[in-house]
This record gives C-alpha cells, sequence and structure tokens, in this order.
C-alpha cells in the first residue's frame, strides 16, 4: 500500500520526520494484518459463506476486528453497519480500506495541530488507486501545493519510489473516446471520427517536472525524474513520446501497473532525503488541534 505523505497543502505527520513514519507505517501495517487474520480465523464461522451468522454474532465479531483499530479518530470514520468480511479476499479489503482512512488522518493531522480534511477525499477512488495498488515503501504527494519565492503552486501527482520520482498526470475521459497526441499545448479527443482539441497534459507535467529538479537541484540531490502521462480509461494514439516521458494507455495500463508492484525493494535513504526535500518546500495551512483532541501516538 502506497504511503500518502503530503495531500494538498493539508499538515503531514511525515514532513515532522520523514524517517521515522514511513518505517513506521510499514511496521504497523505487517503487525495489524497479522493479528487481524490471526483474529479472523479464530472466529467461528466466519469464513463460512453457507452458514451466515445470526445478526448478533456478526456484529460481535465486527466489533472486535474494529476494536484493533483502537485510536477514536480512525474508527469514527469506518462503517459499522456492514457484514464482517466472509472471505480471506474481502477481509484484505476491508483492512486496505481501514488503512485509506488511517493515511487520510496521518496526512492531514500531526499530534498537535490539524488541517481541515474535505470530505470528498474519503471516497476519492483515484486516491485510493494509487494508495491501495502499489508498493510500501511508494512514496505519494496528492495534488500538492508547493511554496516558491511568496507564490504558491499546484503539482501533479508525485510518487517517490526507492528509484526514481515519478511525475504522473491524468488524463481519463469516456472509454469511447481516442486521445490523439499532439504537442506541447494541444492534444485532441477523438469520439465517431469528430476530433476536438484539449489542452496538452505536457504542460502541466513540464511545470511539475520543472519544480521537482529546481527543488532536488537546490537541495544537491540526483534522482532519476520521470514524466508519466496516465489514461485508465483511454487510447493514446502517438507517434513518439517526448524525452523522459512515457504515455501509460488502457492497453498499457496493466503492464505497467504489474511492473510497479513487483518492486520488492525497501525504503532508500536517498529515496527519504529526497522526499524530505519536496516537503520543506510544500505549502501547509494548519491550525491548532484543541488539547482533548491531541493523542499521544500513532497506534491503528
Amino acid at each position: 500500500m502506497g504511503q500518502l505523505i503530503k495531500l494538498e497543502n493539508y499538515i503531514s505527520r511525515y514532513q515532522r520526520d520523514i524517517l521515522h513514519y514511513p518505517r513506521q507505517f510499514i511496521r504497523l501495517k505487517q503487525d495489524n494484518w497479522k493479528r487481524l487474520l490471526d483474529l479472523w480465523h479464530n472466529q467461528p464461522n466466519i469464513n463460512r459463506i453457507e452458514a451466515p451468522l445470526e445478526e448478533k454474532n456478526q456484529t460481535a465479531i465486527f466489533d472486535k476486528i474494529m476494536g484493533m483499530f483502537n485510536k477514536r479518530e480512525v474508527i469514527e470514520e469506518q462503517p459499522i453497519d456492514s457484514l464482517p468480511p466472509q472471505n480471506e479476499e474481502q477481509l484484505k479489503q476491508y483492512f486496505l480500506d481501514s488503512l485509506y482512512h488511517f493515511q487520510l488522518n496521518w496526512s492531514s493531522t500531526t499530534l498537535h495541530e490539524m488541517s481541515f480534511l474535505d470530505r470528498s477525499y474519503q471516497e476519492d477512488l483515484t486516491l485510493k488507486y494509487f494508495l491501495q495498488r502499489f508498493p510500501d515503501s511508494f512514496l505519494f504527494m496528492y495534488q500538492p501545493v508547493f511554496k516558491l519565492k511568496n507564490a504558491t503552486v499546484d503539482a501533479d501527482i508525485i510518487m517517490i519510489t526507492p528509484f526514481e520520482v515519478n511525475i504522473i498526470k491524468l488524463v481519463e475521459y469516456p472509454s469511447s473516446r481516442t486521445v490523439i497526441a499532439g504537442d506541447d499545448r494541444t492534444w485532441f479527443i477523438e469520439e465517431n471520427h469528430v476530433r476536438s482539441k484539449m489542452l496538452s497534459p505536457m504542460l502541466s507535467v513540464k511545470r511539475s517536472d520543472k519544480i521537482v529538479k529546481s527543488i532536488l537541484n537546490h537541495q544537491g540531490l540526483d534522482i532519476p525524474i520521470h514524466k508519466i502521462i496516465l489514461s485508465r480509461t483511454n487510447i493514446i494514439d502517438f507517434d513518439l513520446e517526448p524525452f523522459q516521458t512515457t504515455y501509460v494507455d488502457k492497453e498499457a495500463h496493466e503492464e505497467w501497473l504489474q511492473k510497479q508492484r513487483a518492486y520488492t525493494s525497501p525504503l532508500k535513504h536517498q529515496q527519504l532525503k529526497v522526499a524530505d526535500a519536496l516537503l520543506a518546500y510544500s505549502d501547509t495551512v494548519a491550525v491548532n488541534r484543541p488539547e482533548w483532541e491531541q493523542v499521544e501516538d500513532d497506534e491503528f
């Protein structure tokens, strides 16, 4: 599961201690998955679809599983009205969804500060895709806002892997349309042989690339930086990809995704230094948390 180190201009625990939180998240995830799986296996009949539990027993078991995520701020985001997982695949998805809400908490609060989270992120399918489909060692900045020379600049999705930085621009329309790559200013959309203009995604991704490179160069950090135009719903028609740019359309998406998921490398020190440098130049808007909301730590 990818880690959300920065969301828009919200306060993030990762920007307080990038050396601590990514490793702690991985440890907490592994430990709690083992505990949850053991608990689920030890519950009578919970994994037998052909023998449904009575409603009272279902609630009791579900509450026990929920009790593993014992922080109030996590629990209040989880729906309580669903049935317990009936098989291991459902259990995994339940666990990932629980972690998703946990990550939203870490990416909008510290122990003493908080940002006001837009509720639309609770069910943001694109954000869920990046957090639930990629390895634990991949660090994401989702719609980050950078502060450079007293000006704020929006950037595209930034994926910091142990080996490189990927700047990702999503281009997604109804699947009946074909995206036709053009120049740096104008691309086209074609449907039923009718073509219309669209703003080239290269404008945005190049701006983000320039921001990332300027920050890392200023900090003396060297890591490969790659630009990706991603469309999970459309074919991208093109002749030649620009330098250090990859087009990933719906026909190439699954292969590209599986390649990312196959990475088994742990977090790298250079990777964390890169993340720390980018976080240092990120804009942040937050307020102090009320004393009664402050928590002592970050356990699930």
